[in-house]
C-alpha cells in the first residue's frame, strides 16, 4: 500500500508548522540550503496493524499514533519526489537513527542496510531517484524484544534483564529526522575539525560521489578568512591544517564557535557544507582536569533524554534547547548524557551556550563476544557524528559492567572487552578523556569515576573523606533488592591508586523531593570539602517513568525542594558547615542556648578571593533565595572576620557563634565578598525530630 503525500522543500524557517521537528537536524554540518525533510505521515505495517504512523518518533510512544510496544518489526512506507531544482546534484538519504536494524529501498530495489540503533547513518540514492518523478521510499525495521546482546542503554527487554528496574519502555523503529539533502557531484562525506591545538583545525576530510580521489578540498574559516586548499588521495581523504591568526577560544564563560565553508570540487558541480566547532583543549594531568590550560572542576548532572509522549525522541527542537538552560539554572556546567548520544541540536546548543558534556553509547546488558563486538561497532560513526563537539569533554563508554556481567574483576575475557573498547576509543579520538566503565572496577580509564548511594549522611561523609584521602577505595553497591556487593575503585592490584583524576559520576538519595534536595545539598557539600576529586555528577536531571530520582519532573517542572535553591549548592564558590545532619527539615535540634558553628569557603573561581561568612535566624522554612537573604541581613547576624580563600583550596574552619533559637527556624548563612555582594549561601534547619509512629505494628508473638 502507498500512502500519497505532498513533499516541499523546507529550509530553516520555512517548514510547514505542522511537520513534527521541521527543522534542520545538524546546525554542526549545515547543508541546510538544499534539503528535503521527510518527517511526518508514513504508512506503517506491523504485526496486526496497518496504519499511520508518524515519524520520527518511536512506535511505543503516544506521538507517534501507534503507541505499540513489543512489536519486532515494522515496515515503513511513504512517497517522495526530489526537488526539480536539485538535478544535477547527487542526492543523499539521511537518518538520524533506526532502532535496531534498518533495511531500505526506493522502488523495491534495495539502497542499503544499516544496523545500529543509535548511530545516524546515510545512503546515497542518486541512482535510485529521477527529480521530479515520485518514487517509494520504504523502511524494513527489526526491533528485537531480546535486546542482551545489543546495545539497548535503558530500553527493556523481554526475557527481563538485570536492569529491568531501571529501564523504560523501549525505543523502536525511526526515532530520529528523515531526510535528503543535495549535495555536489563529489562531496565531503564527513569532516573532522579538531581545535585542541589551541592555535588552529586540524581538517580531515573524506569525499565521495563522482571522482572522490585527486579532488580540490578548500576549507575556509567564514569571518576571518583563513584558508586551506588540499587534494584527496587515492582513497578520497584529504588532511591539512588551518592556523588561526589571533585565535579567541571556546570555554563556558566564552563558547565562541568557528564556522569553516568546507568545499569540494569546483565549478557548478561543487559541493559546500559549513562545519562549526571550536578551538579548546580537554586534559588529564596527575589527579587535575585543564581547560584550555586552567584547572577545572566539574559540576555535573545524569541526563537520561527521555520525554513523557516521545521518548527518546525529543518533542521538538525548543525542547532540546530548553533542556540545556534547565541544567545551567539548576546550576551545573556538565551534562551527563546517559547511555544516549543526543541529537546534533541538542549538542550544538551545548557547544554554543557553553555547556560541558560528558558523551556515552548504549551497552549491551549481557557478556558475550558478539555483545561486545555490537558494542564496539557503533563507536566509529559516533565519533564521526560528534567528534567536532567541543562541548564533548569526556568519552564514556561501559556503564557499571553493564554488558560485563558486574564481573570486570573476576573475569579476564570481560576486563579484556573493557580495555579494549579503550583502545578502540582512544585510536578513533585522542583529543579527549575516555572512561572505559564508569562507576567502578576500572582497567584503563583517563578518570577513575565512582558511583555510590549512601542514605546515611554520617556514613556518606565518613566515606567520602575515606576515599579522599586514599584509605578506602571500595563501596558497597545495591545491584538488586536482595543483592549487595562491594565493589572497588579499581579492578586489580595493577591499577595506580594516585595520579589519575578521580571524581563522582552518581549520587544522591532520598525518597521525597524534599529529601533529595535534602541529601543534594549535604552530600554535595561532602564531594566540595575535598579538593582531591575532579568533579561530580548529581543523578538526576528529570524524572523518567517510574524513576522518580530527578530535580525536576518529566515534564520538566520544578520539584518542592524546601526552600533549596540547587545553583547554590552548585556554585563557584560554596559553604562547607561541620555538621551531620539529622534528617530532613530538621538538620539540628532547636538550640537552646547560643552555639558554635565552623563553616569552610569551597571557592573555584580563576583567582583569589576576599570572603566574611554571616548567619542570622529566620522563619521555619522561609525560601532560601535572594529575597531571604536580603531579610536575614536585616536581621542580628553573627559575622566572622575577612579571610582570604584562594581557589581550589578549602579555607581554614570559621567559627560562628549563632544565638539561641529555642522555637526553631532557619538559619541562614551567607558569605559576601569585599563590596559586601552575595557569593555563597547555604542553610540549617532547627525543628523537633518526630519520632516515628509505629502504632498498630505487627508483633512477632
Amino acid at each position: 500500500m502507498t500512502l500519497s503525500t505532498t513533499d516541499s522543500v523546507a529550509t530553516a524557517g520555512t517548514a510547514a508548522s505542522e511537520q513534527p521537528r521541521p527543522e534542520y537536524p545538524r546546525p554542526d554540518l549545515d547543508r541546510s540550503a538544499r534539503w528535503l525533510n521527510l518527517n511526518g505521515t508514513w504508512h506503517f505495517e506491523a504485526e496486526d496493524a496497518d496504519s499511520t504512523i508518524t515519524v520520527p518518533f518511536a512506535w511505543e510512544t503516544t506521538a507517534s499514533g501507534v503507541n505499540r510496544a513489543w512489536l519486532e518489526r515494522g515496515v515503513y512506507r511513504r512517497e517522495l519526489s526530489v526537488p526539480m531544482e536539485w538535478e544535477g546534484s547527487r542526492v543523499v538519504l539521511c537518518f538520524g537513527a533506526v532502532h535496531h536494524r534498518a533495511v531500505v529501498r526506493i522502488d523495491g530495489s534495495l539502497v542499503g542496510e544499516h544496523t545500529g540503533g543509535y548511530e545516524s547513518f546515510e545512503f546515497d540514492v542518486t541512482d535510485f531517484v529521477v527529480p521530479g518523478i515520485l518514487s517509494e521510499l520504504t523502511v524494513e525495521v527489526e526491533a528485537p524484544a531480546d535486546k542482551r546482546a545489543i546495545p539497548h542503554g535503558k530500553q527493556r527487554s523481554i526475557p527481563r534483564d538485570d536492569y529491568d528496574g531501571v529501564s523504560f519502555t523501549p525505543t523502536s523503529g525511526i526515532w530520529q529526522t528523515v531526510w535528503l539533502e543535495a549535495r555536489g557531484r563529489t562531496y565531503a562525506r564527513a569532516v573532522a575539525l579538531r581545535g585542541d591545538s589551541l592555535t588552529g583545525f586540524d581538517v580531515v576530510v573524506e569525499a565521495a560521489g563522482d571522482t572522490p580521489a585527486d579532488a580540490v578540498v578548500v576549507a575556509r574559516v567564514l569571518g576571518t578568512g583563513e584558508t586551506v586548499e588540499l587534494r584527496t588521495d587515492p582513497t578520497g581523504r584529504a588532511a591539512g591544517r588551518i592556523e588561526i591568526d589571533a585565535p579567541r577560544l571556546w570555554s563556558p564563560a566564552d563558547p565562541h564557535l568557528y564556522r569553516v565553508e568546507v568545499t569540494v570540487g569546483e565549478g557548478e558541480s561543487a559541493d559546500t557544507v559549513i562545519v562549526t566547532s571550536g578551538l579548546r583543549s580537554i586534559q588529564a594531568r596527575g589527579e587535575q582536569l585543564f581547560l584550555n590550560g586552567e584547572r577545572l572542576y566539574l559540576r555535573g548532572v545524569l541526563d537520561q533524554g527521555y520525554w513523557p509522549e516521545t521518548g527518546l525522541t525529543a518533542p521538538d527542537a525548543d525542547a532540546l534547547r530548553h533542556d540545556i538552560a534547565l541544567a545551567r539554572d539548576l546550576g551545573y556546567t556538565l551534562v551527563r548524557k546517559h547511555l544516549k548520544y543526543e541529537e546534533p541540536i541538542w549538542l550544538h546548543e551545548a557547544d554554543r551556550t557553553g555547556m560541558l558534556v560528558w558523551a556515552e553509547p548504549a551497552c549491551p546488558s549481557r557478556f558475550s563476544a558478539e555483545a561486545a563486538a555490537a558494542f564496539e561497532a557503533q563507536l566509529p560513526a559516533l565519533v564521526e557524528r560528534d567528534g567536532n563537539h567541543p562541548s564533548i569533554v569526556i568519552w564514556g563508554l561501559y556503564n557499571e559492567e553493564w554488558g560485563l556481567d558486574w564481573d570486570i574483576p573476576g573475569s579476564d575475557a570481560r576486563a579484556r572487552a573493557a580495555e579494549h573498547a579503550y583502545e578502540t576509543m582512544r585510536a578513533l579520538d585522542d583529543t579527549r578523556p575516555i572512561v572505559e566503565n564508569s562507576g567502578w572496577s576500572h582497567v584503563r580509564t583517563d578518570l577513575v569515576d565512582w558511583h555510590y548511594y549512601e542514605p546515611d549522611l554520617a556514613e556518606w561523609k565518613r566515606a567520602v573523606a575515606a576515599m579522599a584521602e586514599g584509605t578506602q577505595d571500595e563501596f558497597p553497591v545495591r545491584l538488586g533488592p536482595d543483592f549487595v556487593v562491594d565493589k572497588s575503585y579499581y579492578a586489580s592490584d595493577a591499577f595506580p591508586r594516585s595520579g589519575v583524576p578521580i571524581l563522582n559520576s552518581e549520587y544522591g538519595e532520598g525518597f521525597t523531593s524534599l529529601e533529595r534536595a535534602w541529601h543534594l545539598r549535604w552530600e554535595t557539600q561532602e564531594l566540595r570539602r575535598h579538593d582531591r576529586f575532579a568533579g561530580y555528577v548529581y543523578t538526576e536531571f528529570a524524572d523518567v517513568e517510574h524513576e522518580a530520582a530527578g530535580l525536576l519532573t518529566a515534564d520538566r517542572r520544578a520539584k518542592e525542594w524546601g526552600g533549596l535553591v540547587p545553583a547554590d549548592v552548585n556554585a563557584d564558590t560554596v559553604i562547607v558547615v561541620d555538621l551531620i545532619p539529622l534528617r530532613a527539615g530538621a538538620d539540628i535540634l532547636p538550640p537552646a542556648e547560643p552555639f558554635p558553628l565552623v563553616a569552610h569557603v569551597s571557592h573555584h573561581g580563576t583567582s583569589p578571593a576576599t570572603v566574611r561568612l554571616h548567619a542570622a535566624w529566620l522563619r521555619a522554612g522561609a525560601p532560601a533565595d535572594g529575597q531571604a537573604a536580603v531579610a536575614a541581613r536585616a536581621q542580628p547576624q553573627s559575622s566572622t572576620p575577612r579571610i582570604a580563600v584562594n581557589p581550589f583550596e578549602l579555607s581554614a574552619g570559621l567559627e560562628l557563634t549563632v544565638p539561641a533559637a529555642p522555637l526553631g527556624g532557619r538559619l541562614m548563612v551567607w558569605a559576601t565578598d569585599e563590596e559586601g555582594d552575595l557569593v555563597a549561601r547555604t542553610f540549617i534547619d532547627a525543628a523537633e525530630v518526630e519520632e516515628p509512629n509505629r502504632r498498630g505494628a505487627r508483633s512477632d508473638g
